[in-house]
């Protein structure tokens, strides 16, 4: 949603903006070549190895930024230590602010990074990988009733009890260490019928969630980001989960009855058809906007 996101975020000459969720760097070119040589962009993301590969990309450019392998929950201090014409980001505020929450194409494509399950790598699933247990560690630590709880919390999975049943008894026996070994066993345990998605999706999703501790930190971190933003900026959330999107959604709406907001996308914002077309990943995005007053 490059053309959505510049348009609501409308990034312009000498303006400061953050993308908090940097990836390989996709949205944040564009961004680059709209504040020019005057601006900054600021990047963030906790895997380094896409910061390695947007740094490489962004160079391209000829435009200022600086990029931080962080959690975007980092943001207040990583501000305070950036300094733009003899101040602090933290001290003068940012323009903009871009969310673009989930995993990325990058991580998806990495069969070593354990997020999908279309190829053979191990149950990995954290973003960061310098810290914290993998999904196979917590298959492996959590009890069936929080394995059930997690798949139907997290990824709204029909069949949770079924599954986390089926993973538990396959533990038992021996070890599961692969994504694709963990999809088959999903494949096996539910009904067979009509199917529009795989049957492992939700519960990777929902793993992939857990591992990351996503959506405790984002709730945290859009209560206090107003902060932030000077007078006008605007920030765009994407989101690609309906938990997600409803923490986005009842955060920016509580700041518009604080009188922090204003909206700017009264519904969430879709791909178009064209771009679901040419990006299949894109057809659940929605994107909201609000601007700092």
């Amino acid at each position: 949603m490059l053309k959505e996101v510049l348009d609501w975020l409308r990034p312009g000459p000498g303006k400061v903006i953050a993308d908090c969720t940097l990836g390989t760097g996709g949205h944040a070119m564009s961004i680059l070549r709209e504040i020019g040589p005057s601006g900054l962009l600021i990047g963030i993301d906790r895997d380094s190895e896409v910061i390695e590969v947007a740094r490489g990309f962004l160079s391209q450019a000829g435009n200022p930024f600086r990029l931080f392998h962080s959690n975007y929950g980092g943001l207040g201090q990583i501000l305070q230590e950036t300094e733009i014409g003899g101040s602090t980001v933290g001290a003068r505020g940012l323009d903009g602010l871009l969310l673009d929450l989930g995993v990325s194409s990058y991580q998806l494509g990495r069969p070593e990074r354990g997020f999908s399950f279309q190829c053979e790598g191990p149950l990995d699933m954290r973003m960061d990988r310098t810290s914290g247990p993998t999904a196979g560690e917590l298959l492996r630590r959590l009890k069936e009733e929080e394995l059930a709880r997690l798949f139907w919390e997290y990824g709204e999975e029909r069949w949770s009890r079924r599954i986390a049943r089926a993973i538990k008894t396959y533990l038992r026996k021996e070890p599961l260490e692969t994504t694709t070994q963990l999809a088959s066993l999903i494949e096996r345990a539910v009904p067979r019928g009509k199917r529009r998605i795989h049957p492992a999706t939700k519960v990777f999703q929902a793993l992939r969630i857990a591992v990351n501790r996503e959506l405790g930190g984002l709730e945290a971190f859009l209560s206090t980001v107003y902060q932030y933003l000077r007078p006008g900026a605007r920030m765009v959330a994407i989101s690609f989960h309906s938990l997600e999107d409803r923490i986005v959604k009842h955060s920016f709406l509580a700041g518009f009855k604080g009188g922090v907001y204003r909206l700017l996308t009264k519904k969430p914002v879709r791909p178009s058809q064209e771009e679901v077309r040419e990006n299949p990943r894109s057809r659940s995005a929605k994107l909201r906007a609000v601007e700092r007053i």
